[in-house]
Formats: structure tokens, sequence, C-alpha cells
């Protein structure tokens, strides 16, 4: 499952929903690789049906050489560098990632908390996703409150403007 860093999503491949707006440029190219936790929940407004929910994402951020610069978790969705600096941001777009796969997405940063790698951020997309969808597991009454965790990679690029 695992992608080379030096494989990251070129613009060409993003579909034009996940595109960031003219005026910013790449700032940081990661791979993120950890775990999606699922929680089984009653179906908002529906009341005798059950789903699985996203309830949080666990991944280390690593760039192109394979290092570690970052972590992603949650909730809130926070990517965090290694420098201590981190943002939250607002989902803006999704567009399917494939059979399998989580969707592409693309999210508005909020303000960087602290001073390093993240301030400045304006834009993170996710982009080619591989795994991460939810479990197919039984999800009912018996077991409401259950977590599950699936695999998932992502690549993650953090843009600035210019």
């Amino acid at each position: 499952m695992a992608t080379q860093p030096d494989q990251m999503a070129s613009a060409s491949m993003v579909p034009e929903t996940m595109q960031v707006p003219p005026g910013h440029k790449v700032a940081l190219e990661t791979v993120g690789m950890g775990l999606i936790t699922y929680e089984c929940r009653v179906k908002k407004d529906m009341a005798g049906a059950y789903e699985w929910a996203f309830a949080g994402p666990d991944a280390k951020l690593m760039d192109r050489s394979g290092k570690q610069v970052g972590k992603y978790y949650g909730p809130p969705a926070t990517w965090e560098a290694v420098d201590g600096s981190r943002i939250t941001g607002k989902q803006i777009a999704v567009a399917p990632g494939g059979a399998g796969n989580i969707p592409l997405q693309l999210v508005q940063a909020n303000p960087a908390m602290g001073q390093g790698a993240m301030t400045g951020v304006t834009y993170i997309q996710r982009l080619k996703t591989q795994g991460g969808v939810a479990p197919t597991a039984d999800c009912g009454a018996p077991n409401v409150g259950a977590k599950l965790t699936v695999n998932y990679q992502a690549d993650y690029i953090f843009w600035k403007a210019v």
C-alpha cells in the first residue's frame, strides 16, 4: 500500500474541484500514513439505523525522503509539524478517491497555532488516497459505541499565499 514520497500527485492529476485558487504555492508535500478510527453510531435523524461514523485520524506525515515531519490527528482534524506549529481547517471540497479509498479533500486552513512550518498555510489538499474507508463489520444496537481502525495513506500538500 505504501507509495514512495517521490511519487506524489502532480497538479495535472488533481480534479478541478480540488485545485487551490491562484496566488498560492506549494509549501510542503507529505505522505500521511496511519489509521482512521470509526465508531458504530445511530444514524443521524434515522432511529433504528446504524453506521460506522468517522471518529478521527492518527497518522505520521513523512517528507519525500521518508523522514517524519509531522502528524495528523483529531478531532478536530489537526496537522502538526515536528516544530509544534499546527493548523486545523474547514473542508471546502471533496472528490471521489476511487473504489476502497477515502475521498480526496480540499481544506481551507485556519491561522496556525505556534510559529513554524505551518505558519502561513492557507490550504491543504488530500490526494492519492489509499484505503481508509469505513469497516464492513456489522454495526447495530448491540455494538453501538464500538470502535474499529482501518489503515490508510494519502498525500497531504500544504499551500501558502505567494
